[in-house]
């Protein structure tokens, strides 16, 4: 049986880039935070994160439109994927983000409606949580272990 191995996700945004982690021995992911950013992307944070939670894979959302084109950001996000692979040495995995942030907001809108989020959901709740849902797919469509 394979070891259980750390994802680490990220939902890349103009303004924020969201972070979520999940693991192959459960199968879930949890959302961990939001970085903001500028017209740099914050480096110093995302080698923190990668730093302090020593993934063995990393999952990152590729935007496309609902027609399967390209969008505005789908280029600098393979850019983005491929620095993450050169920086940190570790595979990186572009999974189509169509739908992710309205699977994030539904999810946001059920956890305040039975009482887990008490809060206003913030554009950085749905970043984050985002990311979860993107790490939630890679592990998904990961081939189960036979069993005997």
């Amino acid at each position: 049986m394979a070891a259980p191995q750390l994802i680490l996700g990220f939902d890349y945004g103009t303004r924020r880039i969201g972070v979520a982690c999940g693991n192959t021995l459960t199968g879930s992911a949890r959302p961990l935070k939001t970085l903001a950013r500028g017209a740099a992307l914050p480096w110093a944070d995302i080698d923190a994160v990668v730093r302090e939670f020593a993934p063995s894979q990393i999952v990152v959302g590729l935007p496309y439109n609902m027609d399967g084109t390209d969008t505005a950001l789908t280029a600098q996000v393979r850019v983005f994927g491929d620095e993450l692979q050169s920086r940190f040495k570790l595979p990186v995995a572009l999974i189509d983000e169509r739908l992710s942030s309205r699977a994030a907001e539904a999810e946001l809108r059920e956890a305040r409606a039975d009482g887990r989020q008490g809060k206003r959901t913030t554009h950085a709740d749905v970043d984050m949580t985002a990311a979860k849902v993107l790490v939630e797919q890679w592990l998904r469509a990961q081939p189960q272990p036979a069993s005997h």
